[in-house]
């Protein structure tokens, strides 16, 4: 009976040998189609389509008490329909404090359409990252709706923030950026 159990654990472990070199050997092959894949897929295949970089256009307070026919700020107001894009909403819900103002820019040859937001700087900066990623993302999104991009400024025309879009694709691919300085006055970029 001794040789049989012996036999029998021998058995046993030559059968999992071979399902481990059967599963190494699969695990090679995935490893090695994945690799090569990688390698041979072109990247713009494997890319999500790019976000533009925000305007470079410069911040035009004047405009906010002499506008111009083309231009909407928080305090346009359009008798026979909805004026596009429509921030009022947004600054009456949950951004009074913070959201002073704003110029709508239609888009032009050069560039798409941007709404430049101006923010009240002391409740900025009583903003953690997170509070002012959520008022940018916010904001951002209800201007998306309407084909805008959105930089964020305060009234020394320093920019804080952008959410920009690339409207080209389906859904339009948008990316934020914060600008943040550190407590020496360092300024970096999330």
């Amino acid at each position: 009976m001794i040789p049989k159990l012996c036999d029998r654990a021998t058995a046993l472990w030559a059968s999992y040998g071979r399902r481990w070199r059967s599963h190494r050997q699969r695990s090679f092959s995935l490893l090695l189609t994945i690799s090569l894949t990688t390698l041979l897929v072109p990247p713009s295949l494997a890319q999500t389509p790019l976000i533009p970089s925000p305007s470079t256009a410069p911040l035009e307070l004047d405009l906010l008490t002499k506008p111009k026919n083309y231009v909407i700020t928080a305090n346009t107001i359009n008798p026979e329909r909805l004026t596009v894009p429509s921030l009022w909403w947004a600054q009456q819900n949950s951004e009074r404090k913070l959201l002073d103002n704003w110029i709508a820019y239609p888009a032009s040859e050069k560039e798409p359409a941007r709404v430049d937001l101006l923010v009240n700087q002391q409740i900025w900066s009583l903003l953690d990252s997170i509070e002012r990623y959520e008022f940018v993302n916010r904001l951002g999104s209800a201007a998306r709706n309407f084909g805008y991009n959105v930089r964020v400024f305060n009234y020394q025309k320093e920019p804080l923030a952008t959410y920009t879009c690339n409207f080209s694709t389906s859904p339009a691919s948008c990316g934020i950026q914060t600008n943040l300085k550190n407590k020496i006055g360092l300024q970096r970029s999330l």
